[in-house]
């Protein structure tokens, strides 16, 4: 799991099934002290989230993809939740 704020999202025009119906986020990884690390996800939204929002990423293939319910489906990370609050 990883902690990550939202920065944008991810357009295209043409799409993979596992993929329609689903908005594609860019989210910044935050570190232990809260600050951007330098490196981002794109992640499948599971949970609405919004741009600027602190969200809990799974960054595991296969389990990402179970949550989306493809097994074979090319997803390497999701938003699973939102965070309300974190103390550093």
């Amino acid at each position: 799991m990883r902690v990550g704020r939202v920065t944008g999202t991810v357009v295209t025009t043409i799409t993979l099934p596992v993929y329609e119906q689903r908005r594609l986020l860019v989210c910044d990884l935050l570190g232990g002290d809260g600050e951007p690390t330098g490196d981002y996800l794109v992640a499948v939204d599971t949970v609405e989230a919004g741009e600027g929002e602190l969200v809990l990423l799974l960054d595991e293939g296969n389990s990402a993809r179970q949550i989306v319910g493809d097994p074979d489906g090319p997803v390497r990370a999701v938003v699973v939740g939102t965070v309300d609050d974190w103390t550093v």
